[in-house]
């Protein structure tokens, strides 16, 4: 797993990167206040079979935080820019948390003729009143010091014990420039798109896998059946035992799980070719 930085639209985006000798491409899109790291347990296991990269969604961790509204359409214009960056024409989209309600946009706006395949993980987006959990991971990010980061991210593994070393790079990557105005506005346009994104999921029509947590105290699992309702080409797994980061927190299980779906969709694509 390598780190670089590169240049997208003008921007400097930093990414995380392995399996670059195979032909299907992964990328992967973190929650709102994360980084690329938020993946690291999964990435060199999907890595076996898959050119994987796993970018700092622009606004966060260490790419560029520029002044502008971080809408929906500023976040999906970012994905169809990286991924014609990095020469990838078609490609797998995981995202969790926020990560997956942009994933979900982009399936909505560019699905058709980008994708071969769609992973939503806890994605925002269906949500109208915050949860408490959600209330305490905002004032972790606003007031970012060990003993808040704490909390939050307690509540969002469900009680289970947080790496120091992940803690301490939440709040140094929350005190960075702009950091927390990305954050707010971000907040802002995905109010704005949850909205209308209900009325708008049946347009996605690429193979979907959803997968959601027992236990997620972020964003209630009830979310869970709304999107598999109105995506029609989805399957939905519900995993016991973890909160709201199931890829972090049981990171073979999910491997296995999203490379059975990706099998399956290619296997489905060669049986009508």
């Amino acid at each position: 797993m390598r780190q670089e930085f590169i240049t997208v639209n003008n921007y400097r985006v930093r990414l995380l990167e392995d399996g670059v000798s195979s032909s299907k491409h992964i990328i992967l899109l973190h929650g709102i206040g994360a980084a690329a790291e938020r993946w690291a347990k999964v990435i060199p296991l999907l890595a076996k079979s898959y050119h994987v990269i796993a970018p700092d969604i622009i606004g966060f961790g260490y790419s560029d935080k520029p002044d502008t509204n971080y809408t929906m359409r500023f976040f999906t214009s970012f994905v169809r820019d990286l991924a014609s960056t990095l020469g990838i024409r078609r490609f797998t989209l995981i995202g969790s948390s926020l990560g997956g309600q942009i994933a979900a946009e982009f399936a909505i706006a560019y699905g058709n003729d980008m994708l071969n395949s769609l992973v939503l993980v806890t994605p925002s987006g269906m949500s109208v009143e915050p949860t408490q959990a959600f209330t305490q991971y905002v004032m972790a990010a606003l007031y970012p010091n060990i003993d808040t980061a704490r909390r939050a991210f307690t509540l969002m593994h469900c009680g289970k014990p947080v790496d120091e070393i992940y803690l301490r790079d939440f709040v140094n990557r929350m005190m960075l420039p702009n950091a927390k105005y990305a954050f707010i506005s971000t907040l802002m346009g995905m109010r704005e798109a949850a909205s209308s994104l209900k009325e708008r999921l049946h347009s996605i029509k690429v193979p979907t896998l959803i997968i959601w947590s027992e236990r997620d105290l972020l964003i209630p699992v009830d979310h869970a059946y709304e999107f598999h309702r109105r995506i029609d080409n989805s399957q939905l797994i519900i995993m016991d035992g973890c909160g709201h980061t199931p890829f972090y927190e049981q990171p073979e299980k999910f491997v296995d799980l999203v490379t059975t779906f990706l099998e399956s969709v290619l296997a489905s694509y060669y049986s009508y070719s």
